[in-house]
């Protein structure tokens, strides 16, 4: 059988397109658009199966305003997501996971991009998990009460107690724990402290293009080691040091790490509409069966396929979403 976007379970880890729901003028996500990088028809087109909706806490907001804003952008979330029920599902849990599959609607799980909110305590988590909130990412490069960001620098420390408590709070409830943006020492903290896998939504190989926010060797074997998955963005500024980024270019960083640690490792978190530009060929969401033929052509098996496009990231929401809701 011929791989397409249609026979393939496509997940994308990481897009910031809740800030269009409410933000940008002329925009529908229930139709298509000509801004932004995705909207329900091109998410239909580009064959997405579960795609993870970030809440990012933009700096402004940054440090009194945390919760109000979270809560708007909660529910800028969950009224567009319901306003579209027809064809979208909300995932809480396994069931709803299934659900969406066997309906064959898109699911939509809600993350939480800068976990400053959380630094008012456990009931704040708690009230987010009512709302539907299944992955936090503990920070956006700066320091907060949970973690340091790779925006602090050299002596960036690693997860605080509170942080740590956190985790094993995000374990229980069965939400993901994305180490996106973490500074090297909180990112190993992290690893050790969560028993469930973790997942670094989008970042890509230091190797091959020495951003701070790229993952070295050491550290994607780790996270191999702890059962994790890396999303590769889609961002030019994380796959050369310089210039436009082409898919050719994308491909050699899935290409270095699949060679080195395996493709139980990868996944795709484009980043789509928290990014200034993206990979020539790769324009929105709708292109992403681009993206599927390039792996072909570069010698990538079906099953490898399937488990970069959406299989490893699938295997982690499975085994950490609880099959119903608890607190």
């Amino acid at each position: 059988m011929s791989l397409t976007s249609n026979n393939l379970y496509i997940v994308d880890g990481h897009c910031d397109t809740v800030y269009h729901f409410r933000h940008t003028e002329e925009y529908n996500f229930a139709q298509r658009n000509e801004r932004g990088h995705i909207d329900l028809p091109r998410l239909q087109e580009g064959g997405v199966a579960l795609q993870f909706f970030a809440l990012f806490i933009e700096p402004e907001f940054k440090p009194y305003q945390t919760v109000t804003r979270v809560l708007q952008l909660a529910e800028h979330f969950l009224a567009e997501m319901e306003k579209n029920c027809a064809h979208v599902q909300i995932v809480k849990t396994q069931q709803d996971l299934d659900d969406a599959r066997a309906q064959r609607k898109l699911a939509a799980l809600m993350t939480l991009e800068g976990a400053e909110p959380l630094e008012g305590g456990v009931e704040i988590l708690h009230i987010l998990y009512r709302l539907g909130l299944r992955g936090v990412g503990l920070t956006w490069n700066q320091r907060n009460g949970l973690a340091d960001g790779v925006g602090v620098g050299a002596g960036a420390g690693g997860l605080t107690e509170l942080g740590k408590d956190m985790v094993r709070e995000m374990n229980r409830l069965g939400i993901i724990v994305d180490g996106a943006h973490l500074a090297p020492r909180a990112f190993y903290d992290l690893l050790e402290t969560s028993n469930k896998p973790v997942v670094i939504t989008h970042a890509n190989a230091y190797q091959l293009c020495a951003h701070p926010r790229n993952l070295t060797d050491e550290q994607l074997r780790a996270l191999r080691d702890q059962g994790g998955v890396i999303g590769l963005t889609f961002f030019p500024t994380f796959i050369v040091e310089q210039g436009p980024a082409s898919l050719a270019d994308l491909l050699d960083h899935f290409c270095y790490i699949a060679d080195r640690f395996g493709t139980e490792l990868l996944g795709v978190g484009a980043d789509y509409d928290g990014i200034e530009s993206t990979v020539t060929e790769l324009p929105d969401v709708s292109k992403l069966p681009l993206l599927v033929k390039g792996l072909q052509d570069r010698g990538f098996t079906e099953k490898e396929v399937r488990q970069i496009m959406g299989e490893n990231f699938l295997r982690i929401v499975r085994s950490t979403l609880l099959k119903e809701e608890k607190m």
